[in-house]
């Protein structure tokens, strides 16, 4: 898939159907996400892989809002960065995401990121317990390494729609210095 048509496809998907991702898949993502570029070259991203329906459905209730459509992806992918290899490891992190995402989409598979840094698990409690905190409670994550996100993926259970976005003249978003 050309770049460009691969950008215009991705998309979030949050319905999935029950087949599992290949392995040879989940190896080309990883190895695509740890290609990823890093502030000062520090590699402070790593990455946690999940495919255990169990444990991807106790991932699914790290928040009353937004993530409860995990639980049905076959395939959980969270990044995490090293916050002693860098104090950017967020927005390394981040790329990192985004490579997993566009990988996922290059290989025809559907993916959602769902934030998981600084996210209470209760809406309504904006100061309560962490997301974070809670996925460390039953995960092994080093306590030196932080979740940014987790990436759901799978095999999307709908056709999905080609975007195509012009830049239009009036869009704050885009500034063209002459």
């Amino acid at each position: 898939m050309e770049f460009f048509e691969l950008v215009e496809r991705r998309h979030s998907v949050r319905s999935f159907t029950g087949e599992p991702v290949e392995q040879a898949a989940i190896t080309r993502i990883l190895k695509a996400a740890l290609s990823a570029p890093s502030a000062k070259n520090t590699r402070s991203s790593s990455f946690m892989v999940v495919e255990e329906p169990e444990l991807i459905g106790r991932i699914a209730r790290m928040r009353d809002y937004g993530s409860a459509f995990v639980e049905k992806a076959p395939l959980v992918i969270l990044v995490m960065g090293d916050q002693l290899r860098s104090d950017l490891w967020e927005v390394n992190a981040a790329i990192s995401a985004t490579y997993v995402q566009l990988a996922a989409q290059a290989l025809e598979l559907g993916s959602c990121w769902v934030h998981v840094a600084g996210r209470p698990r209760r809406r309504e409690e904006p100061g309560g317990p962490a997301a974070e905190d809670y996925l460390r409670s039953f995960l092994p994550v080093p306590e030196s390494r932080r979740i940014l996100c987790a990436v759901a993926i799978g095999h999307t259970a709908e056709p999905a729609p080609i975007r195509k976005e012009e830049i239009p003249d009036a869009d704050d978003r885009v500034v063209i210095l002459p």
